[in-house]
Order: C-alpha cells, then sequence, then structure tokens
C-alpha cells in the first residue's frame, strides 16, 4: 500500500508535506515521546503509557512507523512471545519537534 503524502502548495516548503505523512495522526507523536522518555518498551508497555487506543489501532500506528524507519520492533523467540519497540536513529530525529512542541504547549497553555 503506498503512502499518501499531505497535499502542500508549490509555494510552501517541499518537504513540509512529507514530514507531516510521516507524523501525522493521532497516536504517532504520543507514541514517539513515550518511546523518547523510556526506550525501549514492551507493547504493552506502549498501550498502557498512551491509555485509550485500540489494539489495532496501535498495531496498525506501530506497523507504519516502522515502515517508516521510526521505530525498530525486535522480536524474541519464546512462550510467551515477546516484542520490544524502539526509536530508529531516525525516530530520534524527531526529538527537537517534540521538544518545541512541549515548550510551545507550557508558554500557550493558559493564553
Amino acid at each position: 500500500m503506498e503512502k499518501s503524502q499531505v497535499n502542500v502548495t508549490d509555494s510552501q516548503e517541499p518537504f513540509f508535506g512529507y514530514t507531516l505523512s510521516i507524523i501525522s495522526g493521532k497516536w504517532k507523536l504520543l507514541i514517539i515521546y513515550h518511546l523518547i522518555k523510556n526506550g525501549t518498551v514492551r507493547y504493552n508497555e506502549l498501550q498502557r503509557m498512551i491509555g485509550k487506543i485500540t489494539y489495532k489501532t496501535l498495531s496498525s500506528t506501530l506497523k507504519e512507523m516502522q515502515d517508516d524507519g521510526l521505530i525498530h520492533r525486535k522480536e524474541y523467540p519464546q512462550i510467551p512471545p515477546k516484542v520490544e519497540y524502539s526509536l530508529t536513529e531516525k525516530g530520534h530525529t524527531l526529538w527537537p519537534i517534540v521538544q518545541e512542541m512541549c515548550q510551545w504547549g507550557e508558554h500557550n497553555q493558559n493564553k
């Protein structure tokens, strides 16, 4: 399945649409935030950190982020199955964006 990019007019930065297509969605930035703050986490831990997200939604979002090269999925061959998620180097490059969003929220929350 081909990833759809966000339409951006010609007068705007050409890579803005690409960036939006990578980080857009209700859960992606929240997942990135938790992986930055907590490092490597198991699926159930991540689901508890996020809160109200369904199994199907979390699974599909993680798969999409893995396909985009933002997260690494490590599966251990054991019973019961153990799977861990962590940010890739590419995923870590989003940290400045997350920090700026946190600072923006801090400065503008009560205005």
